[in-house]
This record gives structure tokens, C-alpha cells and sequence, in this order.
């Protein structure tokens, strides 16, 4: 799918501001939501009232043919623990991202974004990845994100075993990058993105590459047929 033309939202490459913020709006839902991820644009919320759109002057991003593993994490890896499933229990992933303590407290992830994002889900842009634990059969972990062309937004990632959210991650490269996806953005990059391959990049950039890449979402089929392979 081509990038939306012309966006409700204002030209992110015009946003001079430290946070990027390009926009704000009261409302969200998931055709929004399509604009805001077509143009390099995302909500982040303070709270579930007035929501900011930003576009980072420094995104970060993972480009998957330098995704790495940690040596640490292999030792996990091998322990073979975990089963990655795909998008059969999203809502439960996004909710599980929103109880995660995050540096300073609270969640961006409202009661208004977990809907949004769970319609935004229903059209197919939106993905959960999954972290199963084998002896127990519970839902672990996981991470969630939205899928535009060759890049693939991630949102959040949540864990309740040790390691889950990062197997979820590992999972998420290896099928995406099967599916010819080429950057996992990660928005920002935080200490767990960094070990990982994670590096910041500038916003005239990443817009490019997003514009280069323009395509249809993934759909589960898709996903589920490259993580068989």
C-alpha cells in the first residue's frame, strides 16, 4: 500500500521540536493510526486525554542484516523453554506491555491506545508475537507492532519469565526478515534494543527508507508461513 497522500497529520520533516512532535488530537483509531505509521509518524501519549504525535529527530532502528544475538542470550536460547506463536492472543500482549514498569512510572499505553491498536489489529496492520512457555502453556511475553512494506514498527515488548520478551524479539527478526522486511524500527533504543543491534538514526533518513519500502502490510498468513519455514 502507497503512503497515504496527503496525511491529516503535519509533515513530519517540519517538526523542529527536541520531541518531534508533529501533531495532536483528541481522537484515535485504526485508520489514524494507517496515516500516522505510513508517514513515519506515532502517538505517544501522557495520559488517555490529549495524545501528541511524534516522528523523533533520531529514530532508532534495528536494520535486520546486522540484527545480532546477544552470547548471553544463546546460552537461553538453547535451554529451548519457549514456543513463538503469532497473533493469537494480541490484545493480551498489548495488555501485558501496558503493566510493565517503565522509568518514571506509569504507561503510555492507555485504555484509548490498547483499543485503537486492537482495531488497527482487526485490518491487519498491527501483529502480536508471542512467547509461550512450553512446561506451563501460559503466555510469557511477547512483543507487538505494525507492519508497513519493509518495515516493521515495533511498540512494546512485555515478560513475565526471564528472557521471554527477548526470545519474542529474536522470533520477530527471523520471520520478518524471511518476509523481506528490512528494518525493525524500534522508534527508540533503549538498553535492551542496543544489545541487540539497535542504533539511532536521523528522521530525513528514516523517512526515506520508509518511502523506499512501501508496501502492504504483512498479513498473519504471511508470517505464520515464513516462521514454519
Amino acid at each position: 500500500m502507497p503512503l497515504k497522500t496527503p496525511s491529516i497529520f503535519a509533515n513530519p520533516e517540519e517538526a523542529d521540536n527536541v520531541e518531534g512532535i508533529t501533531s495532536f488530537s483528541y481522537d484515535l483509531n485504526a485508520e489514524m493510526l494507517q496515516d500516522a505509521y505510513s508517514h513515519g509518524i506515532f502517538p505517544w501519549p501522557f495520559d488517555d486525554e490529549v495524545i501528541p504525535w511524534v516522528s523523533p529527530p533520531e529514530r532508532g532502528v534495528i536494520p535486520l542484516e546486522e540484527f545480532h544475538i546477544p552470547r548471553s542470550f544463546q546460552r537461553q536460547l538453547r535451554k529451548r523453554q519457549f514456543e513463538l506463536r503469532v497473533d493469537t492472543a494480541f490484545e493480551e500482549v498489548i495488555r501485558g506491555c501496558a503493566t510493565q514498569e517503565r522509568p518514571g512510572g506509569g504507561t503510555w499505553i492507555t485504555p484509548k491506545i490498547i483499543q485503537a491498536y486492537c482495531e488497527l489489529h482487526e485490518t491487519g496492520w498491527a501483529h502480536s508475537f508471542e512467547t509461550w512457555e512450553k512446561a506451563t502453556g501460559q503466555l510469557v511475553g511477547g512483543l507487538y507492532g505494525v507492519s508497513v512494506g519493509k518495515i516493521f514498527s515495533g511498540e512494546s515488548m512485555f515478560h513475565t519469565v526471564t528472557g521471554a520478551s527477548k526470545f519474542a524479539l529474536v522470533g520477530t527478526a527471523e520471520i520478518l526478515k524471511k518476509c523481506g522486511v528490512t528494518i525493525l524500527d524500534t522508534e527508540m533504543v533503549t538498553s535492551t534494543t542496543a544489545l541487540f543491534g539497535a542504533r539511532e538514526i536521523p528522521r530525513a533518513q528514516f523517512l526515506k527508507l520508509l518511502k523506499a519500502g512501501r508496501g502492504n502490510p504483512l498479513s498473519t498468513d504471511e508470517l505464520r508461513v515464513a516462521m514454519a519455514r
